[in-house]
């Protein structure tokens, strides 16, 4: 039976993807809600950051496809696909010497072309992206003189001066203290508030919790469970896909759910 068309901008179509002929994730259907800010939990390994990387077109498909705004993703050219949307990856590495400024100007690149070069445009969404990040002072330090959550603050802002509607970020708080965690999370708040659909991975339940407007649980290469915060993050799901005993309360601040893990609980692989 034909699955029912789907309106969404980004969405994957029984999806499969490998490594070295290793199928991680699995026949993997889903939307990405418009408007939304999206959030993908699961235990590591658990095939998360592998669907970011199909959904970014960073990872070709073994089986299914990837549809950005009704075409496949695989049809447009990699300029076009970088001007609709915004990739954050896990790992990534930056030139040598290259300054942050510089680094966070190459967000501009996929605008750039033959007869049309740098812009005052092109500085103006710098700028805002280093101001909203809070790198500006770090724009003329060399990338790899900064500490860890300076450079993570820095790639976030070359994503931003991208400019798109579309965000994908896998792990953005990585290398993060506490409080910068809370100010790039506001941010991503912000910018979905404004109408950005924001894709995130996210080890942190409690920021899920907190900022998504929709999660995807996954397991094993598979989704077992989407939907708002308080359908999916449940003391019962928890302990499913992270082998984690734990309650789940109201949080204080929002209201939605919290969770707590137990004292003495063991953390099983999930």
């Amino acid at each position: 039976m034909p699955e029912p068309e789907s309106s969404a901008r980004l969405r994957a179509q029984q999806l499969r993807l490998s490594y070295d002929r290793r199928e991680i994730v699995h026949d993997l259907t889903v939307d990405i809600p418009d408007g939304s800010f999206t959030v993908i939990i699961g235990a590591n390994a658990c095939g998360k950051s592998t669907l970011l990387r199909g959904l970014s077109r960073l990872l070709s498909p073994t089986g299914g496809d990837v549809v950005l705004d009704g075409r496949s993703i695989a049809s447009y050219p990699a300029k076009e696909v970088a001007r609709r949307l915004g990739l954050l990856p896990q790992s990534a590495t930056s030139p040598d010497g290259i300054t942050a400024g510089d680094l966070v100007a190459r967000g501009r690149y996929p605008h750039q072309r033959l007869l049309r070069q740098w812009s005052p445009a092109d500085e103006d969404a710098v700028q805002r992206a280093l101001a909203a990040t809070g790198t500006t002072d770090l724009a003329g330090r060399a990338v790899d003189e900064l500490s860890g959550g300076q450079r993570q603050r820095v790639w976030v802002a070359m994503v931003l001066a991208q400019d798109t509607d579309l965000l994908l970020l896998d792990e953005p708080t990585t290398y993060l203290d506490v409080a910068h965690q809370v100010e790039l999370m506001e941010l991503f708040a912000e910018l979905n508030e404004q109408g950005r659909t924001v894709v995130a991975v996210l080890h942190d339940l409690n920021h899920a919790a907190r900022y998504a407007s929709h999660i995807i649980a996954m397991r094993d290469g598979r989704i077992v469970a989407e939907g708002s915060p308080s359908e999916v993050i449940t003391s019962d799901r928890v302990q499913e896909v992270f082998g984690l005993a734990n309650v789940v309360i109201d949080d204080p601040v929002t209201g939605g759910p919290l969770v707590v893990p137990l004292r003495g609980a063991r953390t099983v692989s999930a």
